[in-house]
């Protein structure tokens, strides 16, 4: 799918009605997104990067490639700071808002896409309702590489968190992090 505000990019149905979406949150970084990037681009695969803004402020170019390779940018947070983020609902969309500016000053369109940090099942009900109401859709994740959470992880170890942790084996939205 070519990116745009609706969808998020990845899914993959080979005529067997499964999908599955690649997406990457907390980044962009120096070290790792190039390395994703050249992966993405030689598989001809699209993902969905959900950015901290103040680590794309100085990886402009980063989004910018993300972007113009097709694939989908979106919110994730711009501090990343969950007592700040989560503190009201003025905070959040603050948060939302000051990313989104600076995807669209990169991208040239705002995005309506959002992961909450540390994911949705969590966050207060009244949150969650502030987000939607401010025109974003949230998306969660129903399986993880659980990159985050093994540290030193092994290709091995990541490959087998990612096929053994699906919640829906039809549609998989797959979280690895940038």
């Amino acid at each position: 799918t070519e990116n745009s505000a609706e969808t998020i990019s990845g899914g993959a149905d080979s005529g067997t009605g499964k999908l599955i979406y690649l997406t990457f949150d907390d980044g962009p970084s120096d070290r790792v997104t190039p390395k994703i990037l050249d992966v993405l681009k030689e598989e001809s695969v699209k993902a969905t990067f959900f950015i901290v803004g103040k680590h794309a402020e100085t990886r402009k170019y980063l989004i910018k490639r993300e972007f113009e390779e097709g694939h989908t940018v979106a919110v994730h947070s711009y501090s990343h700071k969950y007592d700040e983020i989560y503190a009201d609902k003025s905070s959040l969309l603050k948060d939302i808002d000051k990313c989104n500016a600076l995807i669209k000053e990169i991208t040239g369109k705002p995005t309506n896409l959002y992961r909450f940090p540390g994911g949705s099942f969590w966050v207060d009900s009244s949150l969650v309702k502030a987000v939607t109401t401010h025109g974003m859709r949230y998306v969660d994740c129903n399986a993880s590489t659980r990159d985050a959470e093994i540290c030193g992880a092994t290709p091995e170890q990541l490959y087998k968190s990612a096929v053994n942790t699906p919640a829906n084996r039809q549609h998989i939205v797959m979280l690895a992090h940038d």
